[in-house]
Parts: C-alpha cells; structure tokens; sequence
C-alpha cells in the first residue's frame, strides 16, 4: 500500500493539471481513515509535493491538495512529528494568502487548514486568531514570534505579488510592508531578497 503511495506522491510533481487531479483524488481516498498511521518519510514526501499545489492553476487542484493537507496534518504519525513541523510551518504563510482567495471554497477550506496547522503545531496565539476570523493580525503574530523567519516569509510572499488576484496581490502588499519593518536595519538581508527575485 505504501509503495503505491510512494509513487502516486510522485505524480503530484508532473506538470499536468489533469494528472495532478486525479492523483490528489485518489490520495485523498488513501488518506480517508484517519486512523491509520503514515509512515514518516511518506508524509514528508506528501507535504513537501503538496505545498506548491495550493498555488496551482487549477482551484480544484487548489482545493483538493489543501484538503488532503489538512487530512495528512490531523492524521497520528509514526515518529518524526518535528521534521515534519518544519515544513508544515512552510504552508502558514500560503494559506493565509488562500484565506483570500478570490474562490470562496478555497478561501473557506484554507482558513479551515491554517487552524489545523495552527493546531498541529501547537500555536494557541495562531489559532486564537483564525478561529476569531482576526486574520489580518495573524501575520503581525506571525512576524513577532520569529523575527528571524522574517525575511523567509518576505521571500515566499513576493511570489503573490504576480497573482492574477487583486485581494491575493493586495495581501502580499501589506505583508510585505510588515516584513520590511521586521528587517529594518538588516540591509544585506534585504538586498540579498531583492536580488534574488
């Protein structure tokens, strides 16, 4: 079961819409009994491979990979939960964005995975906020717990600059424009992001 596992996780990789729908259809299948425990390297596999979907053309793959992600986070792991935080910590940002998202079940199902990471990664300040809808002060939150994640949040938000959503490009704006005063004085950090993209 887990080898097909192994290479439906590499399907999610392929550059085809259809494919990558179909693939994240079935894994959700897979995924449905919650209690069932997932070998470790198979769920950092699927988190990594799922992250860069929640920003894909296609909502429906939009939607199925930030369900499938909110599956995976709540479901119990066999061992190594912390190599796993830090790349469930890398989808906070991407779905604060898809809390705007101009696709209301998008937004909906994001808003509903941030309190699930939130949960996951056992951030009460987080998921006080999100369950409060105050999610325009979820990334000052974000930015003041970690001062040194700074400028890795401003990297990743750029990327939102070149949405063909307005409220995705206008949230990327704002962020920015807190991110920049979290960097205030680290010149070469901010030179090094502005090179860089």
């Amino acid at each position: 079961m887990w080898s097909l596992t192994e290479s439906l996780v590499e399907l999610l990789w392929d550059a085809d819409g259809e494919i990558v729908s179909m693939t994240v259809r079935l894994l959700s299948f897979i995924f449905w009994d919650k209690a069932m425990l997932i070998p470790s390297p198979i769920a950092l596999q699927l988190v990594e491979a799922l992250l860069p979907l929640f920003d894909h053309d296609n909502s429906h793959v939009q939607l199925l990979s930030i369900l499938l992600f909110q599956t995976l986070v709540s479901l119990p792991l066999e061992k190594e939960e912390k190599a796993l935080k830090t790349h469930v910590r890398q989808s906070l940002l991407p779905l604060f964005f898809h809390c705007h998202d101009e696709n209301q079940h998008v937004a909906q199902v994001s808003q509903e995975t941030l309190l699930c990471v939130a949960e996951f990664l056992k951030r009460r300040d987080l998921q006080k906020l999100v369950k409060n809808k105050k999610l325009w002060k979820f990334t000052e939150c974000l930015l003041a717990d970690d001062r040194s994640r700074a400028a890795e949040h401003l990297r990743r938000a750029l990327q939102y600059l070149d949405s063909p959503q307005q409220s995705l490009r206008e949230e990327a704006i704002r962020f920015i424009g807190m991110a920049g005063q979290h960097l205030r004085g680290k010149k070469e950090e901010l030179q090094l992001i502005c090179e860089g993209e």
